[in-house]
C-alpha cells in the first residue's frame, strides 16, 4: 500500500470542539441547521452549506456548493482553519463505552483505489459519488475522512502506542459521549517508519465511506488526466483516510422493520417460518441474537429466536452465510415478497447503535408489522468479501463511533 503524510489544515485547538461536526451523511439538512445553531465555525457550513440558505434548499443546486468553497475559504482566512507547516501523519482516537480505537490518520493512493487494492464489500451510487465528486471538486479538498481497517500490525501498533503516550493535541467530548484524541507524528523517523511498513501490506479495506472514497478517487483521476505535467507525485494523487487495525473494530447490528405481513396473520406468517427456521417464542420483550444464523423476530407482542436450519445457507460461500442473506431470501423474499432492498418503499433499516427498544416502538405503534434483529457480522466476514471480490448486500454492516469530521482537512494542491 502507497501512503503519505500530509500538510493538514485544522482548527486552534482553542476551536476544535465548535468546528468539528458530525459526518455529513449522518443527518439531514434541518438536523444539521439545528446542531449549527448560533456556531459560525461548525463544519456543516462547508459540508452541509444548505443550512445558510433558506430551509427547504436543494443541497443538490449549484450555489450550494459554491457555498461550500466560499466559507471554506472563510473559514481559513479568519483562522478557524490553518495549514500545518510541514507534512505529517496524524493519530485519531475515539472512545465509546469505555473501549478506545486508534487510527492513523494518511493520505491513501488513488492508484491503489482503482487497482483494488484498496478494497470494497459495497456497491456505491452513481448519484451519491457524483455529489461527493462536486464537492471535493469545488474545495479542491478532502473535507471529510474515509474510514480504512488493516490487518493488525504490532510495528504500527508500538509506533501509535509511543505517539499516544504524550498530551493530544486535542482531547475532548462531543455531545454524544464519545471521546476524540488527536496527535501530529511531527518526528521524521517514524513519519518515514510509517511508510514503509504500509508499503509492505498487500491490501486495506474500506470500513465506511464507500461513497467519498469512490469520489476522492475519482477526482484525483480526473486531475491526473488533466494535467499535462502529471508527475503521480501531486497531492491529488492521495486522498484522506483514518486506518484502523482489524482487531479494534466493531461492527454492530443492522436490523430490519417491515411495513406489512404480505397478506397474512401473525401466526400465518410464524407458520411460514418454520419451513426453514427452528421457531422458538421468548415472551414479550424482543431479545438479542445469540449467534450466527441466530436472529430475533418481534410481531403482534410477541418475540421469537429464529434460527436457520442446516442446509438453508453453505457456510464455505462468504456471501450465502451471512444472517442478511439468509433473512433477505428465505424472510424477506420468500415470505414477504420484498425483492429489492435498495427500493422497496415496505422496509427500512435500524442502525444497532438505536438499540432493539426502537425495533420494538416502531412495531408497537403500529407503523411497522415486524422487525428482525440480526447478529452483527464479523470484521473477519467482511474482510474475506472483500479479499474474493464479493460485495455484502445493501445495509449489512454499521460502524460505531462515526469519524469527527474537521479535526485536520487534506488539500490536493
Amino acid at each position: 500500500m502507497k501512503v503519505k503524510p500530509f500538510r493538514g489544515v485544522r482548527p486552534p485547538k482553542a476551536l476544535v470542539k465548535e468546528v468539528a461536526s458530525r459526518p455529513y451523511d449522518v443527518l439531514n439538512s434541518e438536523e444539521a441547521r439545528k446542531e449549527a445553531e448560533g456556531n459560525e465555525k461548525s463544519l456543516y457550513r462547508i459540508i452541509k452549506p444548505e443550512i445558510d440558505f433558506p430551509a427547504g434548499k436543494d443541497e443538490h443546486d449549484e450555489d450550494v456548493y459554491t457555498r461550500a468553497a466560499e466559507n471554506f475559504r472563510m473559514f481559513q482566512k479568519k483562522g478557524w482553519l490553518v495549514q500545518d507547516d510541514k507534512e505529517m501523519y496524524y493519530v485519531y482516537a475515539q472512545t465509546m463505552n469505555g473501549k478506545t480505537q486508534y487510527g492513523l490518520v494518511v493520505g491513501a493512493s488513488v492508484e491503489d483505489y482503482m487497482t483494488g487494492k484498496i478494497k470494497k464489500h459495497e456497491l456505491t451510487r452513481r448519484d451519491k459519488e457524483e455529489d461527493r465528486m462536486k464537492h471535493v471538486r469545488v474545495n479542491d479538498a478532502n473535507i471529510e475522512p474515509v474510514f480504512f481497517a488493516y490487518p493488525d500490525n504490532p510495528a504500527l501498533n508500538a509506533i501509535v502506542a509511543a505517539v499516544t503516550a504524550q498530551l493530544p493535541e486535542y482531547d475532548f467530548v462531543s455531545v454524544d459521549g464519545v471521546g476524540h484524541h488527536f496527535w501530529l507524528i511531527r518526528d521524521e523517523e517514524k513519519v518515514e517508519r510509517i511508510t514503509a511498513i504500509f508499503g509492505e501490506m498487500p491490501a486495506m479495506y474500506i470500513a465506511d465511506g464507500h461513497h467519498r472514497s469512490a469520489a476522492a478517487a475519482l477526482v484525483g483521476a480526473e486531475k491526473a488526466k488533466n494535467n499535462p505535467h502529471h508527475t503521480g507525485d501531486e497531492e491529488y494523487n492521495y486522498f484522506m483516510a483514518v486506518c484502523f487495525p482489524d482487531s479494534q473494530l466493531t461492527i454492530i447490528d443492522y436490523n430490519r422493520v417491515v411495513k406489512d405481513l404480505n397478506g397474512m396473520t401473525p401466526d400465518e406468517f410464524i407458520k411460514k417460518l418454520e419451513k426453514n427456521f427452528v421457531v422458538e417464542p421468548t415472551g414479550m420483550e424482543i431479545q438479542r441474537p445469540k449467534n450466527l444464523h441466530n436472529f430475533s423476530v418481534y410481531l403482534d407482542g410477541r418475540s421469537f429466536s429464529v434460527t436457520a436450519k442446516a442446509g438453508t445457507y453453505d457456510d464455505n460461500d462468504p456471501i450465502g452465510q451471512l444472517d442478511v442473506t439468509i433473512t433477505s431470501n428465505l424472510v424477506l423474499d420468500e415470505i414477504l415478497g420484498i425483492k429489492d432492498l435498495r427500493s422497496d418503499k415496505r422496509i427500512d433499516f435500524v442502525g444497532g447503535i438505536r438499540g432493539l427498544n426502537e425495533l420494538k416502538q416502531r412495531v408497537d405503534s403500529g407503523e411497522m408489522a415486524v422487525a428482525l434483529a440480526l447478529y452483527p457480522v464479523s470484521m473477519k466476514q467482511l474482510m474475506e468479501i472483500a479479499d474474493t471480490g464479493n460485495i455484502m448486500p445493501p445495509k449489512t454492516t454499521w460502524f460505531e463511533p462515526k469519524l469527527r469530521s474537521g479535526l485536520v482537512i487534506h488539500k490536493l494542491q
